[in-house]
């Protein structure tokens, strides 16, 4: 047998030195089996809390916002009533129906004959589109108070690191009740546009304000520290202008810094929202959420736990599956990580 007919080794394909932050993280990321299954909970979560006009209608064939104390639903061919006679103590009163496990009252009713399935989808759309938009209200100001007060310095430094520092000394659930009380006493006219007190404007404002110390001074530390590295010092040194350098070289660097905080935000401000509108100061009746439905369900702990209970699971597996997400962006995006 000469050296010909032997079969070169096959080489490993070399790894690609100009691969961007992004991809390499999108790379680590998918093999990361947790991160995988935080993502797949999460988006469930989202698709069945957005089917829930669908459940609601062609499911439960019920209205959630609609006290249904009189009502009536057949079980397994027999008729039950929504509120039956309660049966311990004196046996006064009424107790709405538990579990059905079957279509209609899934998870059981609370104290105004409400299907409970029904109302934590729809509760669920409502914290999850408060606490993105928050999110998003959030990072934006911190990303632009940050980035102005570690980029220019001076005056402008000093006056915005006040503020945050003003706003970084209130306890946060203290701040976010002042605010909640002040501004649902009034409607809010801002030119053509009206904020009434039940719009689910004003817990998304509250909340996106509340936390933007906690994510302008990480921002503000990390521009501090690119404005003295070599590529910004070299940029000037050629006589680039600084909005360029602050769009070209500042601002990318920045991105990898706010995508991080997007997951722990959203897990940090569902939490906030469901604490708020469980002390009825966030989410205004008629419309739910995860808090609300625990206020709904405090009175029947003992006899109906599952009304409390469900937006309870429904708030820690959705905040677990963010957190879990949240820590396996950080590791793929952490250039640290490597070296752990």
């Amino acid at each position: 047998m000469t050296d010909a007919t032997i079969p070169a080794p096959t080489a490993k394909p070399a790894r690609r030195a100009g691969q961007s932050p992004m991809r390499r993280a999108w790379l680590i990321l998918s093999r990361d089996k947790a991160a995988i299954g935080a993502f797949i909970l999460l988006v469930v979560i989202v698709l069945a809390c957005l089917a829930a006009p669908l459940y609601a209608q062609y499911v439960a064939k019920t209205d959630p916002f609609r006290s249904n104390i009189s009502g009536s639903i057949e079980i397994d061919g027999k008729s039950e009533k929504i509120m039956q006679a309660s049966t311990t103590g004196l046996g006064l009163g009424v107790t709405p129906i538990g579990p059905t496990w079957h279509a209609q009252y899934m998870l059981g009713a609370d104290n105004q004959g409400r299907d409970v399935a029904a109302r934590l989808l729809y509760g669920g759309r409502n914290s999850l589109l408060i606490s993105s938009a928050a999110t998003l209200i959030c990072l934006v100001l911190a990303a632009a108070i940050g980035i102005s007060a570690g980029f220019f310095g001076g005056w402008v430094d000093m006056v915005l690191s006040r503020i945050l520092e003003v706003l970084w000394a209130f306890p946060v659930y203290l701040l976010a009740i002042s605010l909640s009380i002040v501004l649902l006493s009034q409607t809010i006219v801002l030119g053509p546009f009206e904020i009434t007190s039940g719009s689910l404007v004003l817990p998304i404002v509250i909340i996106g304000i509340i936390y933007v110390p906690y994510i302008a001074r990480p921002v503000r530390g990390r521009v501090l520290s690119l404005r003295e590295s070599e590529f910004v010092l070299a940029a000037k040194g050629l006589g680039i202008p600084r909005w360029r350098i602050l769009i070209k070289d500042i601002l990318p660097n920045v991105t990898t810094t706010l995508i991080v905080y997007i997951p722990i935000m959203m897990a940090l401000n569902i939490v906030t929202e469901s604490a708020l509108s469980f002390l009825s100061i966030g989410v205004q009746p008629p419309d739910a959420s995860w808090g609300t439905i625990i206020q709904d369900g405090q009175g029947l702990l003992y006899t109906r736990p599952m009304v409390a209970l469900a937006p309870g699971i429904s708030i820690v597996l959705t905040v677990l599956a963010l957190n879990v997400l949240g820590d396996s962006v950080r590791d793929a995006l952490d250039p640290r990580t490597k070296l752990r």
